[in-house]
């Protein structure tokens, strides 16, 4: 796997081998550092060559896990499954029924208004929150590596012949679908392909798909991005890079006025929000004494820490302030997958 370049000024430059890499932090001409869980390089010095190639990502998109794959002609620099976005329209309605329910009570609320987006065009909640994780994920490779086109997998939504008012058109998915192409169009090349296009690439390379889409490996997901991007870029049909790279939304509780259940006495405490003691903030990286890497999720009555795995699990609820040290803010929570055998 190459390791990620960037220039003193952040600028993604082309990956380089780790063998290099390690000369130029031994030497002091970079400074390795992490990214997200990706190990990468910071030059000190002025680039001797700034010649770029074309590089693609290429976007399986799904309603449970997606796959995305970076890759030029000549390698496959990282493959990624992420877990995806869903409930936000759920919470949304819940919150909307919470504030309905706050005006009937003596509690602080405000009034009704009449409704702002009437008559606008605009995407749901939900939807939005799909489609912008997506865009959130390209984004962020974009800063690690200088992507010049995007692939996506074209999905289309069933339309039902009996309901006369159903059309592709006012799909929520066909309505995300459109503002995800226009915002990935403002920054780089966009492909598109159907999924049948997908499977004759797949069938021509002798690549086969798993039939276990929630599975951490390569032939879930990434073998369908990894073809979107090789039939971008080009290059050897023979996938020499499967490692897995697994990432997940944050699950992130705004903060609410209030718990839905009172307490005893008809108490309701106030409930989530980001925001910890002493300055701190839920979702760091931090590096535990005993635990090693672990994210900061919360804090007790207490005063002391909830300390989770990078992959979600809770490790102590314990942990005092002292017994670790804050090291960056995460964008995901990210573990590592398996790869498929060749």
């Amino acid at each position: 796997m190459l390791v990620p370049v960037v220039d003193k000024n952040q600028h993604p430059l082309m990956p380089t081998k780790p063998s290099r890499a390690r000369r130029w932090a031994e030497s002091g001409k970079a400074t390795p550092f992490w990214k997200n869980g990706i190990f990468c390089v910071r030059l000190n010095v002025d680039p001797s060559d700034i010649e770029f190639q074309e590089i693609a990502v290429g976007v399986d998109p799904g309603s449970k896990k997606e796959g995305f794959t970076v890759k030029s002609e000549a390698h496959t620099y990282l493959n990624v499954q992420a877990d995806a976005h869903h409930n936000v329209g759920k919470k949304v309605e819940k919150r909307r029924e919470l504030r309905r329910s706050r005006r009937s009570r003596k509690c602080p609320n405000r009034k009704n208004r009449t409704n702002r987006l009437a008559n606008r065009v605009r995407i749901p909640a939900g939807t939005r929150a799909r489609w912008d994780w997506k865009l959130r994920i390209l984004d962020g490779l974009s800063k690690l590596y200088p992507i010049t086109h995007v692939c996506v997998e074209d999905i289309r939504a069933r339309t039902l012949e009996r309901v006369r008012k159903w059309n592709e058109s006012f799909s929520p998915l066909e309505v995300g679908k459109q503002w995800f192409y226009t915002e990935i169009e403002k920054r780089w090349k966009l492909f598109t392909l159907q999924g049948w296009e997908t499977k004759e690439i797949r069938d021509r390379l002798g690549l086969k798909k798993s039939s276990k889409k929630l599975s951490d490996t390569f032939a879930a997901h990434c073998v369908d991005s990894w073809c979107l991007a090789y039939h971008t870029v080009g290059g050897e049909s023979i996938v020499e890079n499967q490692n897995v790279f697994c990432i997940s939304p944050l699950p992130i509780q705004r903060r609410t006025l209030q718990r839905e259940q009172p307490k005893k006495g008809g108490i309701r405490s106030r409930y989530g929000g980001t925001v910890l003691a002493e300055g701190l903030i839920k979702h760091t990286l931090v590096r535990h004494v005993k635990h090693g890497l672990t994210r900061l999720a919360g804090i007790n009555a207490k005063g002391l820490f909830a300390i989770y795995k990078l992959d979600g699990k809770r490790l102590t609820t314990g942990a005092k302030r002292n017994s670790f040290k804050i090291l960056t803010r995460l964008n995901f929570n990210y573990r590592n997958g398996h790869s498929s055998p060749n």
